[in-house]
């Protein structure tokens, strides 16, 4: 029976030990061999710190003070310490936890159980001292140390602390790309302000001359080789224009509003140069192969890390179906007396080994198991698509800054040409070779191409701060 009772244990425990199968695993995305780009870029892209790569001295003052005020990386640093926190905890997870312990109670015991009895006849016997006479009711007095040792046999707990350092490794790249977005960010918003600027005092410009050739039309109107038709449309027109002076006004409050919440302060007004240069648009970076990119992204390094610590999480949980060896002992003074705490006859000594494996809890390990993996592979996803993303926005930046070059090439010939031909149709319609409709239509043509000449020079300084930013930017 005691043998059938063995077997029966020992086929129990083995089953316990089954570990689950492992799931399938997950598939590789390659990189490819270079970007996408009408021009060919050659070496290795290196980190370039922000008050090297940009030349206003304005705006890298800008970037200083949101270092130190911005909310978002303030709950970044918070979010640091936490995780640091955690992980040095996990540093301790392998050692022994010992504890220092004082307790005190009493018991009293029923007359007609064996403790009682037991204790009554005892205190009849010869062979003992006073001191050692039980009490009654019985008092118990300890202190001591107790500690408990789990022995990571399996690798469980080491699979956990490297989960945890991979966390904090993961905390520390998530705030330098958020140093990278910011200084992405407020470069955009303090260039977007230098072309309003100028968009604004383009306007006001075509305003005046306008309002001078209002005072033409008139006069010639008084003269009579114009009607009252002609004066009307370039009245309209002014107002037009006057109305998108309105508009970029208000772009610029906006503009300033959203600049000042980076900078984690109340709207003021922002600090800038008075006209934007284009030679102090940052040369083009070297973007090398993509696998050399992808080194010096700090959310590609973030989602590595974090795919690193779903791995070990992973095996953890697949670990937790091994038995566990446990070790406890405690050690102190133990006695019915406080008198006799200091007695060397008081001192106790307990140790206890064990060996345990799951058993009815095997299906919670199970789920366990099966979220650690879908862990897993969600993290495995999320570091693929910064892969992605990240060959992707090099790809398009790179054509952005080369293809806005151009059009701001044709733009300025275009400039030049429009402002001629304003003149041109001045000249004419007051010597009565051209009519006011073409007066008009050269001055909105202007304007629009004066317009236009400054968005494209704002795109090609968007686009070098975006490139910046997707190969890795310069977060140290």
């Amino acid at each position: 029976m005691n043998r059938h009772i063995l077997y029966s244990l020992l086929l129990l425990l083995a089953g316990a030990c089954k570990v689950p199968k492992e799931l399938n695993p997950e598939k590789e995305i390659g990189l490819p061999a270079a970007f996408k780009t009408d021009t060919a870029f050659q070496g290795t892209q290196t980190l370039v710190n922000w008050r090297v790569y940009f030349k206003d001295a304005k705006l890298i003052a800008l970037i200083d003070t949101a270092m130190k005020y911005n909310m978002d990386l303030q709950m970044a640093n918070q979010r640091i310490y936490a995780t640091q926190s955690q992980y040095l905890a996990s540093r301790n997870v392998l050692l022994p936890q010992v504890n220092a312990a004082l307790s005190t109670g009493v018991t009293r015991f029923g007359d007609y159980t064996m403790d009682g009895v037991g204790n009554y006849d005892t205190n009849k016997s010869p062979n003992l001292t006073s001191d050692q006479k039980i009490p009654y009711p019985v008092p118990d007095y300890y202190l001591g140390l107790n500690t408990s040792w789990e022995l990571d046999v399996t690798g469980k707990l080491q699979n956990k602390r490297k989960a945890q350092v991979n966390r904090y490794l993961a905390s520390e790249q998530g705030r330098r790309y958020l140093v990278t977005q910011l200084v992405a960010d407020i470069a955009r918003l303090y260039y977007t302000l230098l072309a309003k600027d100028i968009e604004l005092n383009i306007i006001r410009r075509n305003i005046d001359l306008q309002l001078k050739g209002i005072e033409v039309v008139q006069i010639q109107k008084q003269s009579g080789r114009i009607n009252e038709l002609a004066v009307k449309q370039f009245y309209a027109q002014l107002y037009r224009t006057q109305a998108m002076e309105a508009v970029i006004k208000q772009d610029l409050v906006s503009t300033e509003n959203s600049l000042n919440t980076l900078l984690g302060r109340f709207p003021q007004r922002i600090e800038r140069k008075d006209t934007i240069d284009v030679d102090n648009i940052p040369v083009m970076l070297k973007t090398g192969i993509p696998s050399e990119l992808l080194k010096n992204r700090p959310d590609f390094i973030q989602a590595e890390k974090e795919f690193i610590a779903s791995q070990h999480e992973l095996k953890s949980a697949k670990r937790a179906f091994y038995p566990n060896v446990n070790i406890t002992a405690s050690m102190g003074m133990n006695a019915f007396k406080s008198a006799l705490w200091f007695d060397p006859a008081s001192l106790a000594l307990t140790a206890l080994g064990s060996l345990s494996s799951p058993l009815l809890n095997r299906p919670q390990l199970m789920n366990n198991y099966r979220n650690a993996y879908a862990t897993k592979n969600e993290h495995f996803l999320k570091y693929q698509k910064v892969v992605l993303t990240g060959v992707a926005e090099v790809s398009t930046e790179m054509n952005r800054l080369q293809n806005y070059q151009t059009v701001s090439q044709f733009k300025a010939q275009e400039v030049k040409a429009m402002k001629e031909a304003v003149q041109i149709s001045k000249q004419l319609f007051v010597t009565g070779y051209a009519n006011y409709m073409e007066v008009l239509i050269a001055q909105q043509n202007r304007l629009e191409s004066e317009l236009q000449f400054t968005e494209a020079i704002m795109q090609q300084f968007h686009s070098s701060i975006f490139l910046y930013k997707s190969l890795g930017g310069g977060w140290k």
